[in-house]
């Protein structure tokens, strides 16, 4: 049975770039999308995205609607996933979860509590080259993990008249690279291995201290070189370096950047084991790469099978990690119960808590334990 024809439905709140990424997934697995809303009804009807519904109050009055899809400013998640979960909706979150660990929590018991299907859209799990990695790490051929390095690095901000609301921390947060690329690579490699973090080392940068900010909204990723501008003075980092201890003893780093010139989305991690070692870039997601002593190192291309859906030779990218985690939050709506394949609001409030311990050890310039 596909996951469209069990007839279930969903609403997305917020039309901007991911907001219309979820509704493209969504209609690709025949998920019925009922209506989006926007900050406003007319900004919304100019995205075309679907049926405008006027209100997010409106959406949740809605009884077609069977799952909230959140894509709104960090600022607003916490409020509207209470409200979501009042309403008796199933909800996809992006992350943060929320702004704080203490609200994040708040979120993790009332979702369980409620035997609800709740997500945090930690979709880069959904490349079926990181299942595969995840697969050979957690199954032992890599022996005793070691070490896992990597990071995240993109240059949407290079620029000090580049902008976006996650530069405004009343709407994004006090964290703004680790909270927003940072937690995905956390996610991922923790995923990937199975470990987990125990302390953190940061060391926070930023590289623009003072942007020039648009007098009016501007897409993200848009080109606005006409518009009036004024000084905004920045208080989130540009670029993060973080040392990690794991659970178990193994280490780790990574490198989280906003200002990397030419990387456009490249989150790549390397896990380095007593026996073999194994690595993967987003950006040629395609790829896995098997590092060995006493043999060829391997290029692992992907073939067909597990969560992959088109045939070898013919790319699986960015937008199909989302079908395949709504794929698989849609089967756990259907069968009535959350499931245990995708990243659930736990999820989400670990990397709140990682967020904290990276903020308190750079502001202290300490090793920081993570307490859940």
């Amino acid at each position: 049975m596909s996951v469209g024809s069990t007839g279930l439905r969903a609403g997305v709140v917020g039309t901007g770039f991911i907001g219309a990424v979820h509704v493209d997934a969504l209609r690709r697995l025949g998920v019925e999308v009922v209506g989006v809303v926007g900050s406003s009804p007319e900004r919304a009807q100019a995205k075309g995205l679907g049926p405008v519904i006027e209100s997010y109050e409106a959406l949740l009055a809605d009884d077609r609607v069977d799952v909230v899809h959140l894509t709104t400013p960090n600022s607003l998640h916490y409020e509207q996933v209470l409200a979501a979960l009042a309403a008796g909706k199933h909800v996809v979150c992006e992350k943060p979860l929320a702004l704080t660990s203490k609200e994040s929590g708040e979120l993790l018991r009332l979702a369980e509590d409620s035997g609800l299907v709740h997500c945090t859209n930690f979709n880069i799990r959904f490349y079926p080259q990181v299942q595969e990695a995840r697969s050979r790490a957690r199954g032992g051929e890599l022996g005793e993990i070691w070490d896992v390095h990597g990071g995240y690095l993109q240059d949407w901000l290079l620029r000090p008249t580049d902008w976006n609301w996650r530069l405004e921390p009343e709407k994004g947060g006090a964290l703004r690279a680790v909270a927003d690329i940072g937690s995905h690579w956390l996610d991922l490699v923790q995923f990937v291995t199975g470990l987990e973090v125990a302390e953190v080392f940061a060391d926070l940068a930023t590289t623009i201290p003072v942007r020039r900010k648009p007098r009016i909204e501007v897409e993200t990723f848009a080109a606005a070189d006409d518009v009036e501008r004024e000084d905004a003075p920045m208080s989130t980092e540009d670029l993060a370096h973080i040392l990690v201890r794991f659970r178990g003893g193994a280490r780790g780093s990574c490198v989280v950047s906003q200002v990397a010139a030419g990387r456009k989305n490249a989150i790549h991690f390397e896990v380095d084991g007593s026996e073999a070692a194994l690595a993967w870039n987003g950006e040629s997601p395609e790829e896995l790469w098997l590092g060995r002593r006493d043999e060829p190192n391997g290029l692992l291309l992907r073939n067909p099978g597990g969560i992959a859906r088109l045939p070898a030779g013919h790319a699986e990218g960015f937008a199909d990690t989302f079908r395949e985690l709504y794929r698989a939050v849609y089967r756990a709506v259907a069968a009535g119960a959350p499931g245990d394949d995708y990243p659930t609001f736990r999820a989400g409030h670990v990397e709140n808590v990682l967020a904290e311990a990276v903020a308190q050890s750079n502001e202290e310039q300490r090793w920081v334990e993570v307490t859940l």
